[in-house]
């Protein structure tokens, strides 16, 4: 990614210079708006673009020799970045000053990355930033939920709270992620080995069953069932390269046809429709939404700015466009719950506990009580969707396999049955 280097003026005319790593120039000026500067000269650094082209560099730190390789440089695991967030909370809760509990976690951090950027962050203290601007100089680590949690952490004076909140979070979304994937392992496994049986059957035992059946039934035709597993498999074998080829063309096409527009709604919106699937992954997305902006309301952020993080945040089209009708109907003056309403995305027992939530001045204890509910409901329809999914792809694959055995066995049938009748 592309680093810019800028020159800024802060809130009391103080000039500040840095670096950010960010897609674009226009990028990089909105992140420094959202710091509270004032970008006077933001432009590329080419220093880093011609390092980049030297391939993988070592860099020695410590007494340590760290590798940065690109493509794989530059990235944390949300689990890694998690741990980190609850251990910098119990060291704040703990007394310990912030720029202190940064360099106590860097020594101990193993991820290379993230203890390059936690010795930023630190630098970026000393030199007399605040937390969330060096958090916002990072945008691939930490997201705009983390930056403003921490910002609104920081005016209210209880960053410590803030953090724990943010680790909480990070650790419910895991663990969500960490179930769902569970989930998904078996039947998957299931129709990797399905697809591996189905291919070995087609393409080496079939065919040598077809002269076999030549020679033994004298060309008396072969029954019609027959036929036809035959003709799937000489089609498949004399077009093994083009079948593989077509099932990687289909995947890159379905690649190239998320990124666009249209295609991501549509997939998005076919998620959520999904038959057993749909159900959880909508259960899922309530949940995100709903504790993501229970978290940011109950942090300190303002309802709209929380409403666009957490469209932005969603990681669903259907559901961010449902978010961002929520967003211009309060920015109108309105309530969330009609619009919440309007959008036929949540349920009426959500609707119901967000509108509790208005009128009783909850609504960030209502949101993470929807949230805590989803996530129960999420654990029981990922384990219920276990229970159906074994079963059903046991079926399926003794239906594929079996039927291809039945259809060699026919002609066999048919051979006894002529012997008898001689």
């Amino acid at each position: 990614m592309p680093r810019y280097s800028y020159v800024a003026m802060d809130s009391r005319g103080k000039e500040t210079k840095g670096t950010l790593d960010v897609a674009s120039q226009n990028e990089a000026i909105n992140r420094l708006k959202e710091m509270g500067y004032f970008p006077t000269k933001v432009v590329e650094d080419k220093g880093k673009a011609k390092a980049a082209k030297g391939g993988a560099k070592g860099k020695k730190k410590g007494g340590q020799m760290e590798i940065n390789i690109p493509f794989l440089s530059g990235r944390v695991k949300s689990k890694v970045l998690s741990v980190f967030t609850r251990q910098l909370a119990t060291l704040v809760d703990a007394g310990l000053p912030l720029l202190r509990g940064l360099r106590v976690l860097e020594k101990q951090e193993v991820n290379p990355t993230l203890r390059r950027i936690i010795n930023d962050l630190a630098i970026s203290i000393e030199g007399g930033s605040t937390f969330s601007e060096g958090l916002a100089q990072h945008p691939k680590i930490f997201n705009r939920l983390f930056v403003n949690m921490v910002k609104a952490g920081e005016l209210g004076g209880v960053l410590e709270i803030v953090l724990a909140r943010l680790a909480e979070f990070m650790e419910k979304a895991e663990k969500i992620k960490a179930k769902v994937k569970t989930a998904m392992f078996y039947p998957v496994a299931v129709m990797i080995v399905a697809v591996g049986i189905l291919a070995i059957l087609l393409v080496w035992v079939v065919p040598r069953f077809k002269s076999i059946f030549e020679e033994m039934l004298n060309g008396a035709p072969l029954p019609a069932f027959t036929e036809f597993v035959l003709g799937i498999s000489d089609t498949v074998a004399h077009n093994f390269l083009a079948v593989i080829g077509g099932v990687i063309g289909f995947f890159l096409f379905l690649t190239f046809f998320k990124k666009t527009k249209f295609g991501r709604r549509m997939i998005d919106s076919f998620k959520l429709k999904m038959p057993v699937l749909g159900s959880v992954i909508s259960k899922v997305a309530i949940a995100r939404f709903t504790r993501t902006l229970g978290t940011l309301v109950s942090s300190g952020v303002p309802i709209l700015q929380a409403l666009t993080i957490v469209k932005e945040t969603a990681g669903n089209v259907v559901i961010g466009n449902a978010v961002a009708q929520i967003h211009e109907s309060v920015k109108e003056g309105e309530t969330i719950t009609a619009p919440l309403e309007a959008c036929k995305v949540f349920p009426p027992m959500v609707v119901s506990m967000v509108d509790v939530g208005e009128q009783t001045g909850a609504l960030p204890e209502m949101l993470m009580k929807i949230a805590d509910n989803y996530d129960e409901e999420v654990d029981n329809a990922v384990t219920a969707m276990t229970s159906l999914l074994e079963p059903v792809m046991i079926v399926f694959l003794a239906v594929i396999v079996g039927s291809i055995v039945i259809a060699l066995f026919l002609p066999l049938i048919t051979l006894i049955d002529q012997l008898g009748s001689a």
